[in-house]
Formats: structure tokens, sequence, C-alpha cells
């Protein structure tokens, strides 16, 4: 028996070894071109800020983003449901699929399509884990850990918050379980890149929220109604995201006329409407509403304008949208309810990140590193009751889920 335990303890030593050497790899890869991509999505942020009529070219952007994944023979359905799914069934992801989604993401954000950059994030990082790890010839599970830590790394890399990007990756993939093999290649490659990051001067995202409560029944119960309230939010949200994808689809059989035609609607509404803000992923109207700021119908513009941009086809993500989305819901809703705005507006982002993403422990995690906050019994409520009310929808199609949410059972899929 103490012989057996002794070759076991060997063998999980060289596995830990193997997974340390190659999970640095990955970091440090996915770290140097998830900064790269930060610098790129930050210049291209502030240029378009700067000149604002770029965002007539906007169409021409889409349909040049439509052609380079035609040119490259990649289907331009292929996304993050395609690094989740490659992850659960091994199916092979196109190594050009990471320069596409990272040329679609930037063209994105420089002519002011409203849409994100975790899509991107992902992507690039699970396509390079993945193609790694079959040039490394790994086995296919070993293969699909590679991909969640190049996910890991590079969410790490574009956001600065290493450990809820690798607790996400874990979470995000099935609802109910948690990937622990791949917990010890993900958290060193996730915190590998977000050290490269910040050595390169990469800024974490990052927010001060100088007010937080006390954790009284009164405001555990103000903070609950607010994150019922966003649950509900969440719900519209996802429809919203997926139903637009369909209607123009439907609407519009040609795909570039179809991305061609939602640029020149999203160009017209910001330039006739006076809608600069909400052109890009908006990060700025984030640390706005969470310093108090905001005007009522904030959320419903964001949203609006992020479901056209992706459901007629612009690359990026809608992670950055939904945080806008959700802080400047709670910075509206928050005081009708008694509650500080810029807490509100921290609280209903981290409920609706939650609530379209399934990933309550990540959503924590994420609390913590955008806050800096040990002081987490508030916003824990607003994850939990999110979660639940949330039902199950969601921003990912191929995520699965395990169990059910308010059962010690199986999840069954009506």
């Amino acid at each position: 028996m103490d012989r057996e335990k002794v070759r076991y303890a060997g063998k999980y030593i060289l596995a830990a070894i193997k997974w340390a050497a190659v999970s640095l790899l990955i970091g440090v890869v996915c770290g140097l071109l998830g900064t790269a991509f930060h610098w790129g999505i930050d210049w291209a942020t502030r240029y378009r800020s700067e000149h604002m009529a770029v965002i007539w070219l906007l169409p021409l952007a889409g349909v040049a983003t439509l052609l380079l994944y035609r040119l490259c023979r990649v289907s331009f359905d292929a996304g993050t449901n395609l690094i989740i799914t490659s992850v659960v069934t091994g199916e092979h992801i196109p190594v050009l699929l990471a320069p596409l989604i990272t040329a679609g993401t930037l063209l994105s954000h420089l002519f002011g399509a409203s849409v994100g950059r975790e899509g991107a994030a992902l992507q690039l990082g699970g396509t390079i884990g993945h193609n790694l790890g079959e040039l490394m010839r790994f086995d296919e599970d070993d293969v699909r850990v590679l991909a969640m830590s190049g996910m890991a790394a590079c969410f790490s890399a574009m956001f600065g918050t290493p450990v809820s990007a690798a607790v996400f990756v874990l979470e995000v993939i099935c609802v109910g379980t948690f990937q622990y093999a791949a917990f010890l290649p993900c958290i060193i490659a996730s915190c590998t890149a977000g050290w490269l990051g910040r050595l390169l001067g990469s800024k974490p995202m990052a927010f001060d929220l100088p007010h937080i409560p006390e954790a009284s029944w009164e405001f555990v119960l103000k903070t609950a109604l607010l994150a019922a309230l966003t649950a509900a939010l969440s719900i519209v949200l996802c429809i919203a995201l997926h139903k637009s994808a369909e209607f123009w689809a439907r609407l519009i059989k040609n795909p570039y006329l179809r991305i061609f035609l939602g640029g020149l609607i999203m160009a017209v509404l910001v330039t006739a409407l006076g809608l600069g803000d909400y052109a890009g992923a908006g990060a700025h109207m984030i640390e706005r509403a969470i310093g108090g700021e905001t005007e009522p119908w904030a959320f419903a513009v964001k949203l609006l304008l992020t479901a056209l941009c992706v459901g007629v086809g612009f690359r990026g993500g809608e992670i950055v949208p939904t945080l806008f989305i959700g802080a400047t819901f709670g910075c509206a809703v928050g005081p009708l309810l008694g509650l500080d705005p810029g807490f509100g507006a921290a609280a209903a982002m981290a409920a609706l990140f939650c609530s379209v993403v399934n990933c309550p422990i990540a959503t924590l995690f994420l609390t913590a590193e955008l806050f800096g906050t040990t002081d987490l019994g508030l916003f824990a409520v607003a994850i939990a009751v999110a979660f639940v009310l949330s039902g199950y929808f969601g921003l990912y199609n191929s995520q699965r889920f395990q169990f059910s949410k308010v059962k010690r059972r199986a999840y069954e899929e009506k």
C-alpha cells in the first residue's frame, strides 16, 4: 500500500511539473499577444473617440470582416461557442481563427460597433492553447485543458483579473461542475499572463467604490430586490441578443448586405442622436455609472445597440456591454430602492454578469478584483439571487447545465 501511494505521488509530481512548464509557456505567449491586443483596442477606442466621423466606415468594416473569414475559409459562425464546444467534444479549432477574431474585433472597435472584447480574448486564447497542444502531440483530454488555459490567460491579459479569469473558464463550460483537472494549468497560465501584462504597462480593469453599505437586513433586502430586477433584465438581454441574430438572418439573407446595413443603421443612430458614448465597448460609461452619473435610459440604449451589432455579425463579444448595461441599470434603479447609486451600479453589474454567464463563483472573484474589496456579503447576495432567478438563459448556446439551479438533481431541459 505504501509503495502504491509513493508511486502515485511520483506521478502527480511529474504531472504538476509538466503542467507548470506548459502553462507557463501558454501564459507567456497569451500574455504577450493578449497585452498587444489590449493596446490595440485602447488605441482604436481613443482614435474613434477623437474622430467620430470614422463610424460612417463601419458598414465597410463589417463587410471586410466577413470577407476575411470567407477568404480564409473559416466559418463566420465560428466563435466562443466553438471554443466551448471544443473543450467538451475535442472538436478542432482552426488556427486562423486567432488572427481573424483579432482583426475583426479591432475593426469593430475602431469604427464604433457596440461590442465587447471578451469573445476575442476567449477565442484567441482557446485557439492558441488548442493548436499548441495538437502541435506538441498531447492527447485529446490534455488538448482541452490547454485550450482552457489559453482562454484564461488571454482573458487575464485583456482585463487584468487573473483569478476570476481562471475560475470563469473552469466554471463556464458546464454549469454545476468545476473542471478541477484544469485548475493548476489555468491558474498558472492566467496569473503569468496577468503579471506579464502589468509588467508591460497594461492597466487592469478596476474601479474605485468608496461606499459599501452595512450588511443589515434592510440593505440585504434592497440588494436582493435590485438583483431580482437585474435577473429579469438578463433574460431580456439574452433573448434580445439571440433573437436579433435570427431576425436579421430571416430579414436579409445575404450576409454581406446584412452586416453592411447593420453598420449603416448604427452609424445613423449614433450620429443623429448623439450616441457617441454608446459606440464601442463603453468602459468609460461603466466608470461614470459607478461614480453615480448616468442617464436613466442608458442601459436600454446600450442593450438595443449591442443586440443590433451582435445580431448582424460584428465581432468582439458581449461581456463589456453587459457590464455597461448592468452598471447603468443599477445606477438608475438603485437610488429608487434606497441604495447608493455607485453601489447599485456595482451590485447590478455583478448580478447581470453572473446571470448571463451562469458563473456565480467566478463573479464573486471578479467583484473582489474589480472593486478591491473583501466586504463581499452584499455582493454575494446579489450574485446568488440573480443566479437563481435568471433561470437557464445565457450568452453561450453551447454552455451546458449539468445540475438544476434549485434542486439537488441533474438538470432536465424542457
